[in-house]
């Protein structure tokens, strides 16, 4: 044991008063003595950067706590040792659920407070942060053909320079809308693309079917008709075409008529209320919950103290804390929709043989979340602390301002994209391990919950809030930084995500999941 004594402030968090244990800042060797409270206590092992130590002993069966928060029973745990996954219990304690009652709204700004940001004003009067035209396949059976279109036709723009207004020409492959049963994985998969067609953030678009198909242009016609009065949409089938070259051919010239009419938008002032904004976490660590999260949390009630719109998904990893959740909802019926959003989600995962236990990925669970109840109490702070106004449907539109929860799964290349469905013109994703996604039509902001990710990734990520751990900045100062990037970033300054060409698009359309 050494003879130095280290105050716990300098190389831990204890991020409640009411939590048990601490968080390491960064890897703490054995033997160090560190002060709390008063009290001595002796590190008994190596604990790695972002795990966590007991403060106390915690006999079989004690509640461990952080954020003030059961997170899982211990199997017999001493002070000073390390919280690992062999020493607890995936139990999830019991805990206080209050009733939910109604809340209030939130304070909005008055009007003349609320920033102005650069957007694309469509002819519904919604704004794009972008401005694309998208090559959208019916089905995977057409999406090579949307790609080589897409490919082409960008290699053209960027050759010219009189096209200064539009942001690029994309494609939407994906592999569903054939083989697969009918109803809602064939309902979805158009649901989403025609969502996407729809999108602010697109000017023009071209939808293509091979024509035998489940989705093709006849069964797709429901959703194509109402767009067709909002901007240009034309379609073309690749067996009356003639082939995959013909198609490519005759999708070309279309896309070449495109051009003249998507560049004719210009960026116009527009209030940061017309922004709808997804939050999203992946590849996340410990210090997830602690720095990046609610850093973007506080963003995310600032956006909507200025009237506009926030979306946060990924129920199975609210797993744990949706009573958290429920006690925001804006009245009893909001609070039940997010326990029965859980709930269908468990059942979903159980007819598989699996249990959402099972979320922490390998690298989730070496960044320091042993658990999914600790991932998830970490997870829900990027939705800040606004009201819940109501839970939409996976790629659903909300009914009105505010904070929304979206169904969908975890799984990013599936989520992100539900989340742009839904109306997000951009999306803002905290990451702990480093993540490299992006979307197809929407730029997806990265937010690195610690500094050594941030300088390890700097060319993918765009804002540090590892900062918050050394005590240079507030959560509340990361906070406002990451809503005036936001700002920026949606008025035209590309993301990390755009200049390194992610483009992802999948589509989550299973049995069972309501339209």
């Amino acid at each position: 044991m050494t003879d130095d004594v280290v105050s716990l402030d300098k190389i831990a968090i204890v991020v409640n008063p009411e939590d048990n244990v601490a968080v390491a800042k960064t890897k703490i060797a054995a033997g160090i003595v560190v002060e709390w409270h008063g009290r001595q206590i002796l590190i008994c092992e190596e604990i790695p950067a972002g795990h966590r130590f007991a403060l106390v002993d915690l006999p079989f069966g004690t509640p461990i706590k952080q954020y003030g928060q059961p997170f899982a029973l211990s199997l017999g745990i001493k002070v000073g040792e390390r919280i690992s996954r062999e020493r607890i219990s995936d139990e999830i304690p019991l805990r206080a659920v209050e009733p939910a009652s109604k809340n209030k709204p939130p304070n909005y700004l008055p009007e003349e407070q609320i920033p102005i940001w650069q957007g694309y004003k469509r002819n519904d009067g919604k704004f794009g942060t972008r401005n694309y035209i998208v090559v959208a396949p019916t089905s995977m059976c057409a999406s090579t053909e949307a790609i080589q279109i897409a490919m082409k036709a960008e290699f053209v723009l960027w050759s010219h320079e009189e096209f200064p207004n539009i942001n690029g020409i994309v494609s939407l492959p994906h592999n569903k809308g054939c083989g697969c049963p009918s109803g809602i994985p064939v309902e979805m998969t158009m649901k989403v693309l025609a969502r996407y067609i729809d999108h602010p953030n697109v000017a023009a678009a071209l939808i293509i079917e091979l024509g035998c198909e489940k989705t093709n242009l006849d069964a797709f016609s429901k959703y194509i008709e109402p767009l067709c009065d909002k901007k240009p949409v034309k379609t073309i089938s690749i067996q009356n075409c003639g082939g995959t070259q013909a198609t490519v051919r005759k999708g070309l010239e279309i896309v070449g008529e495109f051009l003249e009419l998507a560049n004719q938008c210009q960026r116009e002032p527009a209030y940061a209320g017309d922004l709808i904004l997804g939050v999203k976490c992946g590849g996340s660590d410990a210090f997830s919950g602690i720095t990046a999260n609610p850093a973007l949390g506080f963003a995310a009630d600032l956006l909507i103290q200025c009237r506009g719109t926030v979306i946060m998904t990924e129920i199975p990893e609210i797993y744990g804390a949706e009573h958290l959740l429920a006690e925001r909802a804006k009245d009893e019926e909001v609070a039940k929709q997010i326990f029965e959003a859980v709930d269908w989600f468990q059942k979903y995962v159980g007819t598989f043989g699996h249990d959402l236990n099972e979320n922490p990925s390998p690298g989730n669970i070496e960044g320091g979340l042993v658990n999914i109840v600790i991932k998830s109490l970490g997870a829900i702070a990027k939705a800040g602390t606004s009201r819940i106004e109501g839970v939409i449907d996976y790629a659903g539109l909300p009914a009105s301002k505010g904070l929304y929860l979206m169904q969908g799964p975890g799984y990013d290349q599936e989520s992100t994209p539900g989340l742009v469905a839904a109306g997000a013109q951009i999306v803002a994703f905290t990451t702990g391990r480093g993540t490299t996604i992006g979307n197809a039509i929407a730029p997806v902001v990265k937010i690195s919950s610690n500094t050594q990710t941030f300088e390890r990734m700097i060319n993918d990520i765009d804002i540090n809030a590892g900062t918050i751990l050394n005590e240079a900045e507030t959560i509340e100062q990361v906070g406002e930084r990451i809503f005036k990037e936001l700002l920026a970033i949606a008025s035209g300054k590309p993301c990390k995500a755009e200049l390194n060409g992610h483009r992802e698009f999948q589509i989550w359309a299973v049995e069972g999941v309501s339209l």
